[in-house]
């Protein structure tokens, strides 16, 4: 298999690297808290791809069996979704969370960029 033929059936773990690039830039690069936030989001949004997308399994029936079926079926694990779907809702508060706190931070100091924040938090 030659490297373009990997590439283009493998997309789905090149959009998860470039999701999870993207989203650990945001966190590390930006000063402003909710810029930081949204990186956070797209990181995420990256890890939950990579982990459907390595869930998935080529002419795999749901894990249901019915009478007078054999082994020989693959079936694709709901594991890693029923996880994803989990760690969704976890996002979604964590989110809210860090959301509210950032409101708590503007409202202390005025400013939402971190090294106003330091500046402030040393001058007091």
């Amino acid at each position: 298999m030659t490297p373009i033929e990997l590439l283009t059936s493998r997309y789905s773990y090149i959009v998860f690297v470039a999701l999870v690039g993207i989203g650990l830039y945001g966190v590390i690069n930006s000063s402003n808290l909710v810029k930081k936030v949204i990186g956070l989001n797209i990181f995420q949004v990256g890890i939950f791809l990579f982990f459907i997308a390595s869930g998935y399994v080529n002419d795999a029936a749901p894990p249901l069996i019915e009478k007078g079926t054999g082994t020989e079926t693959a079936y694709a694990s709901p594991l890693p979704h029923v996880l994803i779907l989990t760690a969704i809702v976890v996002g979604v508060s964590l989110t809210a969370v860090a959301l509210a706190l950032i409101i708590r931070v503007y409202n202390a100091y005025g400013s939402l960029d971190e090294d106003v924040i330091r500046e402030v938090q040393l001058n007091d």
